[in-house]
């Protein structure tokens, strides 16, 4: 049997808590125009999971770079077991038992789950070609020691969903002996009951004294799972300590600098006629008899759990899938969108779910992405104006506040509610009567999230028309006029967000009786 397979004695709890396996100090890191890191420190400890707390562009992603190799930092100290470190490459981290389960795994969808575990460091026959039983008998030891017994190795990682891929690289990170692991925002695309899995997964890391670093925005995930807390602001860490004892307001006030006593901007709303009517919309597989009006200065808020056909309606009306009846009007007028493109022509514009996927070009730099959907008005005789890209990408991005070292950086290297901005920009920039964002704070941290929800009550201050399709209750009622509650690919309800309160609208999103 692997030796990484039996349980290991637990170091006593007064060593745990005097000796840092991992350690960092005085790590500073700076970017041309960008100073991301300055002199930061972290520790953690074996059998303890140390949560990373900070905003998009704290530096998080930055300390996780220099923690796997992939940056060296300008100046500082690493150490592990209290012994310095060098860490020049991704390969020096794998040696030093570091291993990273990120957002997104870094996996290959071709290989099996064996090869996938043991990349890298694949048993070995006498004759130094790979041993392909022993490799599969191992993986099956590991994925048996984790309570991942119903993974086979033989699979194709892309046969397999996102909750039993993190499997397989927390597998990854027990077949080299991983000491540290770092597992950055692993809840963003899991289920609840996927989600329960990965923490009862965390726990058997804990038993076997790894020191685990866990980053997320999600507050109920972190006290539910953290021993510890870090939090970065600004590229400066600003508090660090025990979880039990703390609450959520201290820390989210180390993180933004100021206390957060009203995350939802005050609005005064004048809301004016309809201006978008939807009718008897019908998909073949999605949705079915959709009705609604949207009126001119309103927020109109969708609540539903997950299947209930929130997105799939909303790509509809954006021109983006087919539908089998019904009609979409802006304005009075009916909207026949053969494409995408008409419907954005017509005045309606959709900020999608999947930033990354679907929102911005990584590659390009954020003035080209924002100037994309609108390049008839930054070219003459077919000929681009470099000058009219970035005026216009400068002035929608201003408005939100955006923070990079120029609008010529890679859009790739901004942090994720920075890249939400540009998105949002970008849609903007087609000048349109009607904005759907979807899940538009999906994955982004605090001071994102406020600057987003204020930029949403500016727009429909100034008469613009918002659908908000969120997940988050506190942000369907927070900022919605009225809300839209579906289920199974219906709208079961359609309240005035007036009394309205979170019970109600999870009842009706189940099917619940009251």
């Amino acid at each position: 049997m692997m030796h990484t397979t039996i349980r290991r004695e637990q170091l006593p709890e007064e060593t745990r808590q005097a000796s840092p396996r991992f350690s960092l100090s005085g790590i500073s890191k700076s970017f041309p125009g960008v100073r991301a890191l300055n002199k930061v420190a972290l520790s953690l400890y074996p059998g303890q999971v140390t949560a990373l707390i900070g905003e998009n562009g704290a530096g998080k992603s930055t300390l996780v770079k220099i923690m796997t190799g992939i940056y060296q930092p300008d100046e500082g100290e690493i150490a592990i077991d209290g012994e310095g470190v060098s860490l020049p490459a991704a390969h020096s981290a794998f040696v030093h038992g570091i291993s990273a389960i990120h957002q997104e795994t870094v996996l290959f969808d071709d290989l099996s789950v064996a090869e996938n575990i043991f990349l890298g460091h694949a048993p070995r026959t006498r004759f130094g070609l790979i041993d392909w039983s022993r490799m599969r008998r191992d993986a099956r030891e590991v994925l048996e020691a984790m309570g991942a017994s119903h993974i086979d190795p033989d699979t194709r990682l892309r046969e397999l969903g996102i909750a039993n891929k993190h499997l397989v690289a927390v597998g990854r990170a027990m077949s080299i002996d991983a000491r540290i692991v770092i597992m950055d925002e692993p809840t963003a695309a899991l289920s609840a009951k996927e989600i329960e899995e990965l923490f009862l997964l965390i726990e058997f890391l804990k038993s076997q004294d790894k020191a685990i670093l866990f980053i997320s925005h999600k507050f109920d995930e972190i006290y539910r799972i953290a021993d510890r807390y870090t939090v970065f602001r600004d590229g400066e860490m600003v508090g660090e300590g025990m979880l039990a004892g703390t609450s959520q307001n201290e820390i989210v006030k180390m993180m933004v600098g100021r206390a957060v006593d009203h995350i939802f901007p005050e609005r005064h709303p004048t809301i004016g006629a309809p201006l978008l009517s939807v009718s008897t919309l019908s998909h073949p597989t999605e949705f079915d008899d959709i009705s609604f009006e949207l009126r001119k200065g309103e927020i109109l808020g969708f609540y539903g759990l997950v299947g209930a056909g929130r997105s799939e309606l909303m790509q509809a009306i954006a021109g983006m899938t087919r539908t089998s009846k019904g009609t979409i009007s802006l304005d009075g007028k009916a909207i026949a969108s053969r494409s995408a493109a008409d419907t954005v022509a017509a005045g309606i514009a959709y900020v999608p779910e999947e930033r990354g996927r679907q929102g911005v070009v990584i590659g390009l730099p954020i003035f080209q992405n924002v100037s994309l959907p609108s390049l008839k008005r930054t070219s003459e005789f077919g000929v681009l104006k470099l000058a009219s890209e970035f005026q216009l990408a400068r002035r929608y991005t201003e408005r939100l506040d955006l923070r990079a070292s120029s609008l010529s950086q890679d859009v790739g290297t901004l942090s994720g509610g920075n890249q939400q901005k540009v998105v949002i920009a970008k849609w903007l920039a087609t000048r349109p009567k009607v904005i759907i964002l979807d899940e538009p704070t999906k994955g982004i941290d605090i001071g994102s999230k406020a600057a987003v929800h204020g930029f949403m009550a500016e727009l429909v201050a100034e008469g613009l028309s918002v659908i908000m399709v969120s997940s988050e209750l506190p942000e369907i009622l927070g900022m919605s006029d009225r809300v839209v509650v579906m289920r199974e690919g219906r709208i079961v309800s359609i309240r005035e967000n007036k009394g309205l309160d979170a019970e109600t609208l999870v009842r009706l999103a189940a099917g619940i009786a009251a």
